[in-house]
């Protein structure tokens, strides 16, 4: 795909077999935020087998910790956050379900296999452009964790958020594609 595709969360599952590292596609529906602290307290309530703040089954992360919302906005800035530091969350997640994983940054070869392993897709939005991503973001809820403040999980409702395959369910990787691309060898 050359041109940037619409696709909504709900029907991104159909869309994950057809998408390629590269790809650019405009996001739109629900979306959860999660980081570091979110992602150690979902850890606990899988291994204490309790229920968790969202269904992960078709579910679509965003690791971002968004800044308290302006007067008369959904939210402040939403930018990315470094993905590696969930790697070691993110194999169980993507086996229970989880769709896709909105972040900046290469993923680890266990994050690689899982999302291949489970047709799911890694997408990467831009670094440094929070208050860009923001406009975005047309609903956001605060669903659990209140006391993590920025890092608490979010429901958001996004529109057309810009976004780059970065790993596709095929084992495509826009990182070790792009390092071999430029390479001087």
């Amino acid at each position: 795909m050359s041109e940037a595709i619409k696709i909504r969360t709900d029907e991104l599952r159909e869309y994950t077999p057809k998408l390629k590292a590269g790809d650019k596609i405009f996001l739109s529906g629900t979306v959860y935020t999660s980081r570091d602290a979110a992602h150690k307290r979902i850890k606990a309530l899988i291994d204490e087998g309790k229920e968790l703040p969202f269904e992960m089954d078709g579910a679509v992360i965003y690791y971002a910790g968004p800044t308290p919302a302006p007067e008369g906005k959904p939210i402040g800035s939403c930018g990315p956050t470094t993905s590696g530091r969930m790697d070691k969350f993110a194999p169980e997640l993507l086996d229970m379900g989880l769709c896709a994983m909105i972040g900046k940054g290469e993923r680890s070869k266990e994050v690689r296999d899982a999302v291949v392993r489970n047709k799911a897709v890694y997408l990467c939005a831009v670094g440094g452009a929070g208050a860009l991503a923001a406009h975005c973001i047309k609903k956001c809820e605060v669903i659990a964790f209140e006391d993590l403040g920025c890092e608490s999980v979010k429901r958001l409702y996004i529109e057309d958020f810009p976004l780059i395959v970065a790993d596709d369910c095929s084992g495509g990787d826009i990182f070790s594609q792009g390092r071999q691309e430029y390479s001087c060898a």
